[in-house]
């Protein structure tokens, strides 16, 4: 059976279509800070720079629940049948990090 996370050496193969996704998300994020860059160097108006500013941190937070779901549907759930319990405390600490 190949096993989409090799948690052992800490990587994961990611489909093409999962690779893709999050690329394309990346890539739409790269944007926008870029366009927040531009702002701040045309003197745009700091309102206008704060609600794009919210926008790449609601980007950024899709990315990581997309991110997240593949990886409690792969490594996670591959773990947990072949009886490596410690990968749900690894969960646990992601889970609080990110609920900082």
């Amino acid at each position: 059976m190949e096993k989409n996370c090799c948690c052992n050496h800490k990587t994961k193969h990611r489909s093409e279509e999962e690779y893709k996704a999050l690329i394309n998300r990346l890539n739409r994020i790269e944007g926008q800070v870029r366009g927040i860059r531009k702002m701040v160097e045309n003197d745009a108006y700091c309102v206008d720079i704060l609600t794009q500013v919210s926008a790449i941190q609601a980007a950024l937070n899709a990315f990581n629940r997309e991110l997240l779901a593949n990886h409690i549907r792969t490594c996670v759930m591959d773990d947990i049948k072949n009886g490596k319990d410690e990968t749900v405390d690894e969960l646990v600490q992601t889970l609080q990090k990110l609920m900082k």
